[in-house]
């Protein structure tokens, strides 16, 4: 199988780079910029992509490679960081640049005969996002793209295969990025496009029937897509050596809790249990307000729900969990050496610290290496049902992250139905199919209003609605404003205590996908 390496010198997105060209049917796989030459050499990959950093490659403290890297023969893209990175091994100059560049510049290619900008236009926006530059490139490379402020915005080495872009062209921001990185795998590492997703689940089943053997595997089930796609995948390997236990903590949307149930009992071969508390949730979060103490909370009250009930069927197995990348990155754990330090943007559900009484043999993440929309692809392949594999994602915490503010029984009621009647009329209308995510917030918040002829003082529902294909990134959906009225006009007449409805249209970055 071909195989491209993602060398990580501890860039945020060195997953995204994995999957992007995952995308175009060839295998890859990170390692940490610690991996020695002859590891690499071993591995006969078919070209190596170094990914960006938060370094400046001139601090010596910063992650290095060897030169020698660059006389293996085998083709190399540099992003960002390792664009500057191939610069300074190969004796060119990096500054600090007298003009940093955040966010979309427009990228001129000075060579369209470059095997990198092939069927690229002379002029396209690119995602930038670097205070350090190239000043002069190295002998032998010839600059092939710029910007008005970063004279070397990429260079290339032809007769070494050897090519730089100081733009991250795995964002979605990146106009042609997808086509720069289709244009390294194929027209310069010549590669074939024989990896596909079916070799995921065989390659996966097969190494979890090796892990587990003939120990039992218990799995928090959520009922979301994810840990259902992660139940799908542990089913086919071990059968009813599977315990899936759902903890309803009564956070979840509108008759959920029962659909979860009913789908998980027919559709796999495993043992299914259901535990319903919501009464000790709300309980153990009465007056707590700040966004990370209810993250924690539900994630340890969750855990120590699910411990009390394995703790009836058995002790002797390993742990799942239907955790995917971007809960690893975001809760500061994503780099490929597993000694992250980035920031803590969120903890998530599956991320929260156990209880210290927990014994597994193991922790199994079939999933810690996907994004959304490939798990949603093993998904589709394990024969998991449309309507559940393309549900909505919903997070750990359930609703208990979009409530701002104490959770209360009377707010989980407000916001679920809410909720519906935004799914509902998505699903009438047949928009659902152009968003990524869309849900009801209740922020909190009581708002003057006439209802009839008395004068109200009730609660406001935010909606917010993403375009995106990884989840990284996401914009702001352009739901038409007929759409929008009819969703406004339905809440406030047929969900009790809300008056007014407003709209979210902020992206990622600069504020997540949620609102806690």
């Amino acid at each position: 199988m071909e195989k491209i390496l993602v060398l990580d010198f501890g860039g945020q997105y060195n997953q995204l780079i994995a999957r992007r060209v995952r995308d175009h049917k060839v295998y890859a796989e990170i390692l940490p910029y610690t991996t020695d030459l002859e590891t690499i050499k071993a591995n006969n990959y078919k070209g190596i992509i170094f990914t960006g950093g938060p370094n400046s490659v001139f601090d010596m403290s910063s992650p290095h490679y060897t030169k020698d890297i660059l006389e293996l023969g085998i083709p190399i893209l540099g992003i960002c960081y390792g664009c500057q990175l191939i610069a300074w091994m190969a004796d060119g100059e990096v500054k600090t640049a007298p003009v940093s560049e955040y966010g979309k510049i427009e990228l001129s290619v000075t060579n369209q005969t470059s095997k990198l900008f092939k069927d690229i236009p002379e002029k396209s926006v690119v995602w930038m996002s670097h205070t350090d530059y190239i000043s002069s490139p190295p002998d032998g490379y010839e600059i092939v793209g710029k910007t008005n402020d970063c004279p070397c915005a990429a260079m290339q080495n032809a007769e070494k295969n050897i090519y730089a872009v100081q733009f991250h062209p795995e964002v979605t921001h990146s106009e042609y990025g997808k086509q720069v990185l289709y244009n390294f795998l194929y027209e310069v590492c010549g590669c074939s496009g024989d990896w596909v997703m079916d070799n995921f689940i065989d390659n996966t089943v097969a190494k979890l029937r090796e892990q587990i053997g003939s120990k039992q595997v218990v799995l928090g089930l959520s009922g979301g897509v994810d840990s259902s796609v992660a139940a799908g995948l542990l089913s086919r390997a071990v059968g009813n050596q599977l315990t899936c236990v759902f903890v309803d903590q009564g956070l979840m949307r509108k008759d959920e809790g029962d659909f979860v149930e009913k789908t998980f009992t027919s559709l796999f071969d495993m043992n299914f249990v259901r535990v319903n508390c919501a009464d000790t949730f709300i309980s153990k979060l009465k007056g707590v307000t700040e966004p990370e103490q209810k993250r924690n909370i539900i994630g340890e009250e969750f855990y120590k729900v699910f411990w009390d009930e394995i703790r009836k069927i058995s002790e002797d197995g390993f742990f799942a969990q239907g955790t995917i990348y971007p809960d690893r990155i975001e809760s500061g754990k994503g780099k490929s050496d597993g000694k992250a330090n980035t920031a803590v943007i969120k903890t998530h559900h599956n991320m929260a610290k156990m209880p210290d009484d927990i014994k597994f043999c193991g922790t199994i993440e079939p999933l810690g290496d996907l994004f959304k929309d490939e798990v949603r692809a093993v998904g589709e392949k394990l024969g998991i049902p449309k309507e559940l594999v393309w549900r909505q994602p919903f997070p750990g915490p359930g609703l208990g992250v979009r409530i701002i503010g104490e959770i209360t029984a009377e707010k989980i009621k407000i916001l679920q139905e809410a909720d519906w009647v935004l799914r509902d009329e998505m699903a009438k209308n047949g928009y659902e199919k152009n968003l990524a995510q869309f849900f009801c917030v209740l922020p909190g918040v009581n708002t003057v209003g006439v209802m009839g002829d008395h004068r109200t003082y009730e609660n406001l529902i935010a909606i917010r609605a993403v375009t995106t294909d990884d989840f990284m990134t996401a914009d702001w959906a352009r739901i038409p404003y007929e759409i929008l009225a009819k969703v406004s006009n339905r809440i406030t007449n047929e969900v009790d205590k809300v008056n007014r409805v407003v709209y979210d249209i902020t992206s990622k970055p600069p504020g997540t996908v949620e609102w806690e």
